[in-house]
């Protein structure tokens, strides 16, 4: 059994037994399980927010405020995350220039005029507040920046090493980052897209393999509460569609060829296959996407799980089982940090490939 599927069998089962919680925890009969719900503790840690919680230091929380930064309808309003004073309920109001804002669910919503409190509707979605367009520095944004500062510096210094080297003998931290540009050199890029084309498309494929793999790393960090930048969507959108247009716009005459009239077959198959090939062109980037994310957010998830297991029991006896699968796990998502970056610069690779591969003769 791999990694990957032991892993996913221990999602599915720890996910079932978590709804079932969640489930009962929402019942008024349950007062128990109200104190605790590990649903919401665990979709809670996973999602983006607009702060970093550290700690909790006597009864109260501890974190590190983000800039809010709004658009609404009457033009743009700034103010820092701790001004809802740790608020996600929606009951915290800011006020900020003449407008009224709450946030609830990591949503920030826009009261309605002389409104003093959200009103929900049977589904529980806001009913008297409006979301204006959020252009904040979140929690996943700011990591995002700091792993792109850590990487300019890594690859800054090692550029410098060459430079000054007579020998171009890496040393120090070139030592260490020549091996890995090798191995994506030699093992992915050259024979996925060929000796002769790959130059063109290292630096594309250097850069998504070490951003995926670093922001994975730092989503293992507990200090900074786990920044689940691999495990937000819209990043795994915006990666998957730069590999769109990159596979796209490479294309050669053999590539739109065989997607609008597949050689050396009838015409009847021709046509057949052309909307086939056509929406495969787009199901290869979403593959991508879901790949990414649902690997990155199941590890978080599994772990999280497994630790809720000792206050949904409400004993120390589970505490031994949960720590130590836990830990197991966090050694498995280690590997996978890197596996997982591997696995999207490989097929990127492959769709490049496929893109710019000759006709055979």
């Amino acid at each position: 059994m791999t990694l990957n599927t032991f892993k996913n069998v221990l999602f599915s089962a720890l996910f079932i037994a978590i709804s079932f919680v969640g489930y009962a925890s929402e019942s008024p009969e349950n007062e128990n399980d109200k104190e605790f719900n590990a649903k919401e503790m665990i979709m809670h840690h996973v999602k983006d927010a607009h702060e970093f919680h550290i700690v909790d230091w006597n009864g109260k929380p501890i974190s590190i405020a983000l800039p809010i930064i709004l658009w609404t309808d009457q033009g743009l309003v700034t103010f820092m995350s701790s001004e809802f004073h740790h608020d996600d309920s929606g009951s915290h109001i800011v006020e900020k220039d003449g407008m009224r804002f709450v946030k609830y669910h990591e949503k920030i919503y826009q009261l309605e005029p002389n409104v003093q409190e959200l009103a929900f509707d049977d589904e529980h979605h806001p009913t008297n507040a409006s979301l204006p367009t959020d252009l904040s520095i979140t929690r996943n944004v700011f990591m995002m920046w700091i792993s792109v500062i850590v990487l300019l510096f890594v690859f800054i210094s090692t550029a410098r090493v060459y430079k000054k080297s007579d020998h171009k003998i890496p040393t120090g931290i070139a030592g260490f980052m020549e091996p890995l540009i090798v191995f994506v050199r030699d093992e992915i890029a050259k024979p996925m897209i060929g000796d002769h084309k790959y130059k063109k498309y290292m630096p594309y494929l250097l850069t998504i393999f070490f951003f995926i793999w670093i922001n994975n790393i730092f989503g293992l960090i507990p200090i900074i509460n786990g920044a689940n930048v691999s495990g937000n969507i819209a990043f795994t959108l915006t990666l998957a569609v730069f590999t769109f247009l990159v596979t796209t716009f490479s294309g050669n005459k053999n590539y739109w060829k065989h997607i609008f009239w597949m050689p050396g077959v009838p015409v009847p198959m021709k046509i057949f296959l052309m909307p086939i090939e056509i929406v495969g062109m787009f199901v290869k980037p979403i593959s991508l996407m879901i790949r990414l994310f649902a690997n990155i957010t199941a590890g978080h998830i599994i772990i999280l799980a497994l630790m809720s297991l000792i206050f949904i029991f409400e004993t120390i006896a589970v505490a031994p089982v949960s720590v130590a699968f836990s830990l197991f796990i966090g050694l498995i998502e280690i590997v996978v940090t890197a596996i997982q970056a591997y696995i999207f610069t490989v097929l990127s690779a492959l769709y490049i490939g496929m893109a710019t591969e000759e006709a055979h003769h």
